[in-house]
């Protein structure tokens, strides 16, 4: 079997004032034909997950394009085209394909395009020999549509969040595509959405009441016929008409089968929409309260995530800090900020130099006024490290990154944004978490993963933002109603 194997990803948000560039993929990797496999070591991603399947069944993968925008605003049309031109051009140059893997995210949005997914799937589909089967991995807070249910795709998404489970996504999905070239099974698919969306808060899998769900989808995977049963939160930070928690279950044949449980998951998830709200503390409580906590106490900024496509650049958590004197605090703070001019202006006046500028907002202008500061230059790094959990081994490349003391508050001011899920944003700079007594990560949940074994507690705070996760009080505009929470349904 020759099976083509490839990753466009990105999450995107429509409230962030800026769109998404060709550069923010060529500042994570865009790697085509052989480059795809030589550069993926021992990452545990969903390629590898399927790569590891392809190799146990004798398959032979034919690498296309392996790209990763992170999150962030919308992409360009020019960029969006480009990465799929790359695509399309490989596959014309690649032998006949027997089937195809696809890792997408399920909600990459273009500035004139708001389901991506289904355009790549509709490009593909035209250059393949009618029949040839498409596997498709997915995030699950995939913005699922029903013009993504097409002929001859099926589709896989993770079943954890924190998302830890990339690797045997990937392996679940391939090894249902080579099943189906085999002739051993044909994968139907069925989906149903409910209007509700879940705040990332309240929506692990790993407690709380998402777990119910969880259970009951896993369950259903007991019976032989039922190939995956995937539930998606939704990405809520998409001004889109018909956003709304979506379940998807892929039986072997079986069209009434696959609707049945996935109207059953979906129904479990309404019935638990109120349980699903999230608890939140204001920010000044947060803080005070992680004051007076033994240990370290790690707050969550909610409003700025990155990992929701927020640009990491407000301002709000030091101002907040500084008005309430922490910087005076024997205590060491920990922050971050996404600011590639003052981490420039600090590594050109070195370590241990006095800096005064103006910090926050160098993305989202239009959200905030900077602050002005002084501070001392601690460290300098070029911000690159290994993430230790969901992305496991993959490199993180923040850019040129710049420590600032303001008293006992620590900054590591960086130069490119990206995903805040790992300890090392925080220990590759010098800053030891153990010695710390707050830590801020701009993540709703996915932070966890890691920093859980450092924290004495945990605070969310419903902190404003592109990625705010009081949901009710999220501005959409094009969202059809009535819908939970912003409803009472």
């Amino acid at each position: 079997m020759r099976i083509g194997l490839a990753q466009i990803i990105q999450e995107s948000n429509t409230f962030v004032p800026f769109k998404t560039t060709l550069d923010h993929f060529s500042a994570q990797y865009i790697r085509q034909g052989e480059a795809v496999l030589r550069e993926l070591d021992s990452v545990q991603i969903e390629l590898t997950g399927m790569l590891s399947v392809l190799e146990t069944n004798n398959a032979t993968p034919i690498p296309l394009i392996a790209t990763h925008g992170s999150c962030g605003g919308p992409l360009t049309r020019e960029c969006f085209s480009t990465l799929l031109r790359l695509l399309v051009q490989e596959i014309k140059s690649a032998p006949r394909l027997d089937g195809l893997l696809l890792a997408l995210h399920g909600s990459m949005a273009a500035e004139d395009q708001e389901d991506c997914e289904s355009e790549i799937l509709n490009s593909v589909r035209r250059l393949l020999p009618e029949g040839t089967p498409i596997g498709v991995s997915l995030d699950l807070h995939a913005h699922v549509t029903p013009q993504m249910l097409q002929k001859n795709v099926f589709f896989v998404g993770y079943e954890s969040y924190p998302h830890v489970d990339m690797f045997r996504t990937g392996q679940k999905t391939a090894q249902i595509l080579i099943d189906t070239i085999s002739g051993k099974i044909k994968p139907v698919m069925a989906l149903s959405k409910k209007p509700m969306i879940i705040s990332p808060v309240n929506s692990r899998t790993t407690e709380g009441p998402m777990t119910e769900i969880v259970a009951k989808a896993r369950c259903l995977e007991n019976d032989k016929e039922v190939l995956a049963a995937s539930y998606f939160m939704v990405q809520p930070w998409l001004d889109f008409k018909d956003l709304g928690f979506a379940s998807l279950v892929c039986t072997d044949g079986s069209a009434n089968k696959a609707q049945f449980h996935a109207d059953k998951l979906s129904n479990i998830a309404w019935r638990l929409r109120d349980s699903l709200l999230p608890n939140l503390d204001s920010l000044d409580n947060a803080i005070i309260k992680g004051l007076s906590t033994p240990g370290t106490a790690v707050v969550a900024d909610c409003g700025d995530a990155t990992s929701g496509g927020a640009a990491g650049d407000s301002i709000t958590v030091l101002k907040t800090l500084l008005r309430l004197n922490v910087d005076k605090n024997p205590g060491l703070t920990y922050v971050t900020l996404v600011d590639a001019p003052a981490a420039g202006l600090a590594a050109k006046l070195g370590i241990g130099s006095k800096i005064k500028t103006r910090l926050g907002h160098s993305l989202s202008r239009n959200d905030g006024t900077p602050l002005e500061i002084e501070a001392i230059v601690k460290t300098i790094t070029n911000g690159i490290f290994k993430m230790s959990a969901g992305l496991e081994g993959a490199e993180m490349n923040f850019g040129l990154t710049a420590v600032l003391e303001i008293g006992s508050i620590r900054i590591a001011v960086r130069s490119i944004s990206g995903l805040e899920w790992d300890t090392g944003q925080f220990t590759s700079v010098g800053l030891d978490l153990t010695q710390a007594k707050l830590v801020f990560v701009k993540s709703p949940s996915h932070f966890r993963a890691t920093f859980g074994p450092y924290a004495s507690q945990i605070f969310t705070a419903d902190t404003p933002g592109p990625t705010r996760v009081n949901i009710a009080k999220v501005n959409y505009e094009k969202l059809q109603r009535p819908i939970h929470p912003l409803d009472k349904i």
